[in-house]
């Protein structure tokens, strides 16, 4: 971040500021969604009785806005700005020195956001992984990597060819292209955290799975309704109206409903909060 204002001061070019500001959101972005993390972990309270999980949500999807409204909006005003007084950028040097420095930086942030989310979608392809994902805080800061290493060369060819055709306007138009960038990131990102945000279920085969094991219970006859979602990352509350077998006794029943929580629980470890509600069938 400091490297490209340094290099944006000292050239006057619009994509390198472009740059900066897309630095400034990334830090603050981080920033709030360490803020989120740490008050997703808050113990439950009268207030709250299931929880602050979803603290990060909210903040992710905060943070999808900023992207949207601070990063690529400003960096596409200010291409347009540049395109109605077009200067070419001048001690192209700094520029290039200041590219690189962002590029190795970048190239390093991105290679650890990566392996974490790698290892989180497992062998699912990339893009289901994003959608799929209960973790904001790992692919909003992938994708902010992945934003940057694709704007860092199209400012690097805006910059150069202002130089080699004498021609301002490829450095205001690199800053649009840099703006329309993060706003394309920006709706992927807003649109994954506004649905945590609302809430989502876990998948289908996770369900599945589970309706299984509880059916598979001696004294279960069916599972007639099941209702789940998602707190946090790693924080899920699930229901089930279950059908029991007739002619159980009360105690009988409480006792499969212990059993029932106590095996889901230990193949599941997500779920933390269940609730067994006998039915009639």
């Amino acid at each position: 971040m400091i490297t490209k204002f340094i290099g944006s001061a000292a050239s006057g070019s619009s994509a390198m500021l472009s740059e900066g500001v897309h630095s400034v959101i990334d830090c603050i972005s981080q920033l709030l969604l360490l803020w989120g993390l740490h008050q997703s972990q808050k113990k439950a309270d009268d207030k709250r009785p299931f929880g602050y999980g979803r603290e990060l949500y909210f903040w992710s999807f905060i943070v999808s806005l900023m992207i949207f409204t601070l990063g690529g909006c400003i960096s596409f005003y200010e291409g347009l700005q540049k395109f109605k007084d077009p200067v070419v950028p001048g001690d192209e040097g700094w520029n290039y020195i200041v590219l690189a420095a962002a590029f190795v930086f970048t190239g390093i942030s991105a290679a650890a956001s990566l392996k974490t989310f790698n290892k989180q979608r497992d062998r699912v392809p990339f893009w289901r992984a994003i959608k799929e994902s209960k973790d904001p805080a790992t692919f909003i800061v992938l994708l902010g990597d992945v934003g940057d290493l694709l704007g860092l060369p199209v400012a690097f060819a805006g910059i150069l060819l202002g130089h080699l055709l004498n021609n301002g306007y490829y450095d205001g138009g690199a800053s649009i292209v840099i703006g329309m960038l993060l706003i394309l990131i920006s709706i992927v990102l807003l649109r994954e955290s506004r649905s945590l945000l609302m809430g989502e279920a876990p998948n289908k085969k996770t369900l599945k799975r589970i309706i299984a094991l509880a059916e598979k219970d001696e004294d279960v006859r069916s599972i007639k309704e099941h209702f789940s979602i998602y707190l946090a990352p790693e924080e899920v509350i699930l229901q089930l109206v279950t059908v029991f077998k007739d002619n159980l006794t009360t105690q009988q029943i409480t006792d499969a409903i212990e059993r029932i929580s106590k095996q889901i629980r230990e193949n599941f470890p997500r779920i933390k909060q269940i609730f067994i509600e006998p039915s009639a069938a």
